[in-house]
């Protein structure tokens, strides 16, 4: 109470930053339209960055309609935000202004825990601060990429490599780091490896590139055969297969190291279980109702499965230096903030590829 009451203040006495210019949802519509808000002061410890591009993630979808059930409207969405630096406080030695950075789906957290200390932020005992619809620990609230600029912490703002193009750097900071992430942890980067990826979409065709680049055999599973053209020709993966063929799944039975279920509508696990070699692991990512299986899917062959969500800040710069030097870059598309509810619409029917990009900076008026 005492924070929020210090905030009230600021915003009476007028201590707090200009406006920032936004789109908002206020209900749970999700509609959103222009909203005009504050951001506070850059601080010693801050980055302030103009936002020149912002990913359209589906958590901008279940916030603002409130899928989640703790919505604080209105809410600015978007948190694969890519810009140029415009000021840096007193105490921050890593950017300068003109720098090009990202920020991705968290902008604090408590800093002194054992997750915190080894740079896992995304596992931090007191709970990460989302970049949107979060309470910061001045006791405002966060708001997200869909805006003109936004001020965060150093330790949670990332170098874009320079070679690197702001558009293509957007859908990593949410999108590639969910799938990185995990593929480094369970050591996927080794050649001649086999990956299975179950969904081809804004988190399942990075997962191929990222696999490709490791040198891997990759495998895709869709249940619609109109994606295998791009699968094979355009990403370049080595086999495909309709999910829903017994024929096709039962010949590929133990054949794969690793699976990265990038898939978030219900489907049966135990046929992917089988498709693992001995100790493979399936590694889960998309967000089923529920996940099923039966245990000797686990306890025939020592297999495993594991989740994942997003990543520490170690990983996601590691993750951004690694496409700038192997020139791995997302397949966008680019839209202007006036297409931001139809955007939604299709990406929630599945219609885009791979993943929407908003131009912040040439459409944000």
């Amino acid at each position: 109470m005492q924070q929020l009451f210090l905030v009230i203040v600021k915003v009476i006495m007028g201590s707090i930053s200009e406006n920032c210019l936004g789109w908002a949802a206020r209900d749970t519509s999700g509609f959103l339209s222009p909203y005009k808000f504050n951001r506070r002061d850059t601080g010693p410890d801050d980055v302030s960055l103009t936002i020149t591009h912002c990913g359209i993630c589906y958590a901008d979808v279940a916030w603002a309609k409130n899928i989640p059930r703790n919505t604080i409207y209105p809410v600015v969405p978007g948190h694969e935000i890519v810009g140029i630096v415009k000021a840096v406080g007193s105490n921050v030695r890593r950017f300068k202004v003109g720098d090009h950075v990202g920020v991705g789906p968290y902008v604090n957290s408590c800093k002194t825990c054992e997750h915190c200390k080894i740079r896992e932020e995304v596992h931090c005992d007191a709970e990460t601060t989302h970049t949107f619809n979060s309470v910061d620990e001045d006791g405002t609230i966060t708001r997200g990429g869909y805006s003109s600029y936004i001020v965060v912490q150093e330790g949670y703002v990332f170098k874009i490599p320079d070679n690197y193009s702001l558009i293509s750097a957007a859908p990593l900071l949410c999108a590639g780091i969910t799938v990185y992430a995990p593929m480094m942890r369970h050591k996927m980067n080794e050649p001649g490896k086999s990956l299975g990826v179950i969904g081809l979409g804004g988190l399942g065709h990075l997962a191929v590139k990222f696999g490709k680049a490791f040198g891997l055999h990759i495998t895709i599973f869709s249940t619609s055969n109109s994606k295998k053209d791009e699968a094979l020709n355009l990403l370049g993966a080595d086999k495909f297969i309709i999910s829903s063929d017994m024929q096709q799944m039962e010949s590929s039975a133990r054949s794969l190291d690793f699976i990265i279920d990038t898939a978030s509508g219900d489907h049966p696990f135990d046929p992917y279980m089988a498709l693992l070699k001995p100790r493979g692991v399936l590694v889960l990512v998309g967000f089923p109702s529920e996940v099923k299986f039966n245990p000797m899917s686990l306890l025939a062959g020592s297999r495993a499965i594991s989740g994942s969500v997003a990543g520490g800040t170690k990983d996601m710069q590691e993750m951004l230096d690694f496409c700038a030097t192997n020139n791995i870059h997302p397949e966008v598309e680019v839209i202007p903030i006036q297409y931001v509810n139809e955007a939604l619409e299709r990406m929630e029917n599945r219609d885009v590829k791979y993943r929407f990009v908003i131009d912040i900076m040439n459409s944000l008026k």
